[in-house]
């Protein structure tokens, strides 16, 4: 390599790790690379797969694609396998890899799905940090079916950077989720010690007003300010025990039986297995334990439910019962409230099953399984 072209490779790493450096949004960073390493390299298309640790990927950015891929808003890059993904997941793919034939693009010709351009191969260079992979970047033009060992050597470096800067973006992301928990910690308590102790101010205020007065609506005023008072109360520990889950420490099960005696209800538990859990796992299934109590009490009609607890090596599965009112629901149907739209939406964030069962004089059973 001539000392121009050693150069010339070291201003490109500098410019793209000056992006990396700079960016907090992983699609963000990654596009923005991907647009820079290109516009550097003279190479005209290229794509980023991230991948999950269950083999899935996902199409997390790309640049100039031809039509065949691009088409039915990239369905191709989107859907399916491909010979580097399953290269990757079968861990065959350890450093950059000069040429792969792109099974995406022979598909789509053979399906005559679109122009391609001239583009039949691909450079594949897996996407890590140490020990930790993230996916996988893909870069090619059209007609070239070959890179030297110099292009490789600077696609393996650019993907490192990469690499780097996706565990970077990561344990910021869980250092403000830290941080997230510990304010909404400092808020419980700031609530808890002044407005919470107001309102119970008031609410002996007002107790006090009915017990010194003669007059009927005198009376009849301080009852409804006790009253709502009262109100205000039970909403505002409900709110301290969303935002600080008191009991947690204890086990999920005794937490929700905490959370159903401040809320009137009587609860019924059957807990089986004695596998540990994952405290996201476990925060994720008090939050949904948590709406599904709140929606019982709201709407059910009764006071009387039954919580269904099962742990094991490979996942955790919670089920609540309510004998109540029920309403009509169809399971194809779609979700009709919001805190239910949320509980599968937690669920689903940790790759789980959400299940709902109601019919209209036969109560309501909201089924999780979370997999470890």
């Amino acid at each position: 390599m001539s000392v121009e072209a050693g150069h010339e490779e070291i201003s490109i790493l500098k410019e793209i790790a000056e992006l990396l450096n700079e960016g907090t949004d992983t699609k963000g960073v990654l596009s923005g690379v991907l647009q820079k390493l290109l516009h550097v390299t003279g190479l005209q298309t290229g794509w980023i797969f991230l991948m999950d640790e269950h083999g899935n990927h996902h199409l997390a950015a790309d640049a100039a694609l031809p039509p065949a891929l691009e088409a039915d808003q990239k369905y191709r890059m989107c859907q399916g396998t491909c010979w580097c993904v399953n290269k990757y997941n079968n861990h065959q793919l350890n450093k950059a890899t000069n040429i792969m034939e792109c099974k995406r693009i022979e598909e789509a010709i053979e399906e005559k799905a679109g122009e391609t351009c001239g583009l039949t191969h691909h450079a594949t260079v897996p996407l890590r940090a140490g020990q930790e992979r993230f996916g996988i970047l893909n870069v090619g033009s059209p007609h070239k079916t070959h890179f030297e060992k110099n292009e490789l050597a600077l696609l393996e470096a650019v993907a490192f950077q990469i690499g780097t800067a996706l565990k970077r973006i990561k344990l910021t992301q869980r250092e403000q989720e830290t941080a997230l928990v510990a304010e909404r910690n400092r808020l419980a308590r700031d609530l808890h010690d002044s407005v919470n102790q107001l309102l119970f101010s008031l609410s002996l205020t007002a107790r006090a007003g009915v017990e010194m007065t003669q007059n009927t609506e005198v009376k009849q005023t301080f009852h409804y300010i006790q009253d709502l008072a009262q109100e205000a109360l039970g909403e505002m520990r409900a709110l301290i025990w969303q935002l600080r889950p008191h009991g947690l420490e204890n086990g999920l099960v005794s937490a929700l039986k905490s959370y159903a005696d401040m809320l009137g209800l009587t609860i019924e538990t059957k807990v089986t297995g004695a596998a540990s859990i994952p405290g996201k796992v476990e925060e994720t299934l008090w939050r949904i334990g948590q709406e599904a109590l709140a929606n019982c009490k709201k709407h059910a009609q009764t006071t009387k439910a039954k919580l269904l607890y099962h742990t094991a090596s490979n996942g955790v599965a919670l089920t609540i019962i309510d004998t109540g009112c029920g309403f009509h629901y169809e399971e194809n149907a779609s979700i009709p409230s919001l805190g239910l739209k949320n509980m599968k939406a937690r669920t689903e964030a940790l790759n789980g099953t959400f299940q709902l069962k109601s019919t209209p004089g036969s109560g309501t059973e909201i089924q999780i399984h979370i997999p470890f």
